[in-house]
């Protein structure tokens, strides 16, 4: 007879625990590790859809091209695999995958658009780039002015003969080495401005600023070291 409740209790579950064989018992531990496996298989899945549809709708916004797209998400995957996301901000990661995919393929978005896309700040992509970039083995190169004039000029609304005048300014400040240690947007802007003033198609520094994404005094502040460098007179 039992002195108590609890005295039957126990006996109870030492009679089940030694009916339990032991092709039972490791029946039940991989059963055990399997919904394990399960789960961690099901939160990855569920991550990289997340991850997926923000690239989507980034790429969307900023009207990546189909390419870059895959090679933003590939950045993402590698972050993945080398454990680059735990303890982190995956917005961070996915705003700094975008930027680096548009960086390789040579796609003209500037750190203000993505910002803007993704809500992440200019110097939290730029911090988390340089993670990516030394724990991934990447190499980024220096973003050209040039790569810029097309897209700001269409912008603006500014004609094909302007976007010329502006290439040409860009290539000689380059050639001159003006461009050292500059922003290549606030260089593109510049040659801009100086080409719209040059063409009698004139804008005013606000209209090049907004549509550039740099502030106004920068902007004057480089079109006056292009304009004096190079011998040209702006009015």
């Amino acid at each position: 007879m039992y002195e108590n409740v609890e005295d039957k209790k126990e006996s109870i579950r030492r009679i089940r625990k030694e009916k339990i064989s032991g092709s039972d018992r490791e029946r039940l531990y991989r059963l055990s590790e399997h919904q394990k496996r399960k789960k961690v298989s099901t939160a990855i899945a569920r991550q990289r859809l997340v991850a997926q549809t923000e690239i989507d709708r980034l790429s969307s916004l900023l009207s990546i091209p189909e390419k870059t797209r895959e090679g933003s998400m590939k950045i993402y995957r590698e972050a993945w695999e080398n454990d680059l996301i735990h303890g982190r901000s995956i917005e961070k990661i996915l705003a700094a995958s975008m930027y680096m995919a548009c960086r390789k393929h040579n796609v003209p978005r500037t750190l203000d658009e993505i910002e803007d896309a993704t809500r992440v700040g200019r110097k939290d992509i730029i911090k988390t780039c340089k993670l990516l970039a030394n724990r991934l083995g990447m190499r980024l190169a220096p973003t050209s002015p040039l790569e810029y004039v097309s897209r700001f000029c269409a912008k603006l609304n500014l004609k094909k003969h302007v976007e010329e005048r502006a290439r040409e300014i860009v290539q000689k400040a380059l050639e001159k080495d003006i461009t050292s240690g500059r922003g290549p947007t606030g260089i593109a802007a510049s040659a801009i401005y100086i080409a719209a003033i040059l063409c009698d198609t004139r804008k005013t520094q606000k209209e090049v600023a907004e549509a550039t994404g740099v502030t106004e005094v920068t902007l004057r502040v480089r079109y006056k070291e292009i304009a004096r460098e190079l011998g040209i007179k702006v009015e």
